[in-house]
């Protein structure tokens, strides 16, 4: 494993991607010797960096995976299978959503939903590799998963031997990690370096799991299903902001909210405001340790703009330290809470181990909650006003 570090703008600019790239195709060369390696990538920059890496080292002796999980954003299957054929990558697609949706069935617990992901992951992809005659497996893990990963904040799905994985008694694969002392900025300059065409290389940052780790609680078909159409919806809206945000997206959890207590919306915002607990839990930062906490939602006794609204979360903290997400309401049918919440994510980071968020306009947030709420399943829509910490990036 690399040394823990964290990265800064001199490392970053220092970092030559023709070097590295000389010395990794080296290194994988030496690694994987007359054999074959398998590869899995889900369209996401450092899979995809770490794929066209490794093909320039093995050629023909790659085989490159791309499982359909079933939690992938709409039309993405066929977009990620573009960018993949354009790198001359030999590529193999399973479609293996149900063995995942059975792994996780009856799971609402972020970790224990990543565990079981994680272990149908490579199971899945073990049996293909073996297939394959592989017995390497290369992946594309970067510095921010495994020092989230080592320092208990939550398990990546692409961190093994830094937990005392042995994957090869387990899953029947040496692994190999090529990027593992990387930061996002360093994985895009590799990226245009390895010829990655321009859209894959400063596409949105997208976990491995997919939709997975933003259906906060137990997934089930239907709520994945208003999650992508969210998703559409919120993706759509927020790319048209100049600069658009470094990452946007949409999450959604069962609208179970109920009314805080009086202090609390004082604290939150001012005499004349409201504020609701939802019932779900989400995976938070907090001294370095996870803290895996209540999500509050606010609404302002006036119309204010999020930009004005950003102080409230240390406030809302300080009343209440289970808290690790402050939610802006933007809309909401109004009676008994019912159906699903939909919350909108959009922040502003470098390396992604801090981010704040992106002061979103109110009339943009108002067009987004519009259009999410055509789907009559949807019966609240939130901003997430809170950085990281004491939020991570992604809500599992």
């Amino acid at each position: 494993m690399g040394v823990f570090k964290i990265s800064d703008p001199g490392e970053v600019e220092a970092f030559d991607p023709a070097r590295f790239t000389e010395e990794k195709v080296a290194e994988i060369r030496r690694f994987v010797g007359d054999g074959k390696a398998a590869i899995a990538t889900s369209g996401g920059v450092d899979s995809t960096v770490c794929a066209a890496l490794a093909h320039r080292a093995l050629g023909e002796r790659l085989a490159c995976f791309f499982l359909d999980t079933g939690f992938m954003r709409e039309g993405e299957v066929e977009e990620v299978k573009g960018i993949l054929t354009s790198l001359g990558l030999p590529l193999r697609v399973l479609s293996v959503s149900d063995r995942f949706m059975a792994a996780l069935k009856g799971k609402s617990d972020a970790e224990a939903k990543r565990i079981a992901f994680r272990e149908t992951f490579y199971t899945v992809l073990g049996e293909a590799a073996r297939a394959e005659g592989c017995d390497v497996l290369i992946q594309g893990t970067i510095a921010p998963d495994w020092i989230e990963t080592a320092g208990g904040i939550k398990t990546q799905h692409n961190v093994l031997e830094q937990l005392g994985v042995d994957t090869k008694t387990a899953f029947g694969f040496r692994l190999l990690e090529p990027l593992l002392d990387l930061y996002k900025d360093q994985v895009r300059r590799l990226a245009v370096h390895l010829g990655v065409r321009l859209d894959a290389s400063q596409r949105q940052p997208f976990p491995g799991p997919g939709l997975m780790v933003r259906c906060i609680g137990e997934v089930t078909e239907e709520k994945m299903e208003v999650l992508r159409r969210a998703t559409t919806v919120v993706e759509g809206e927020l790319s048209r902001l100049d600069p658009p945000p470094k990452q946007y997206f949409a999450a959604v959890a069962e609208d179970d909210r109920r009314e805080a207590d009086s202090r609390m919306a004082r604290a939150a915002v001012g005499p004349n405001g409201r504020a609701w607990y939802l019932g779900a839990r989400a995976t938070g930062v907090k001294g370095d340790e996870r803290a895996y906490g209540r999500m509050v939602v606010v609404e302002p006794g006036e119309q204010t703009e999020p930009a004005d609204l950003l102080g409230i979360v240390e406030k809302v903290i300080h009343e209440d330290w289970g808290v690790v997400r402050v939610l802006l309401r933007v809309d909401g049918r109004e009676g008994k809470a019912g159906g699903y919440a939909v919350i909108v994510r959009a922040v502003e980071t470098r390396d992604f181990m801090t981010v704040k968020p992106t002061p979103v306009p109110r009339e943009m947030l108002r067009r987004i909650a519009s259009r999410t709420m055509e789907d009559p399943r949807v019966g609240l829509v939130c901003y997430d006003l809170t950085s990281k910490p004491p939020a991570t990036v992604e809500f599992e």
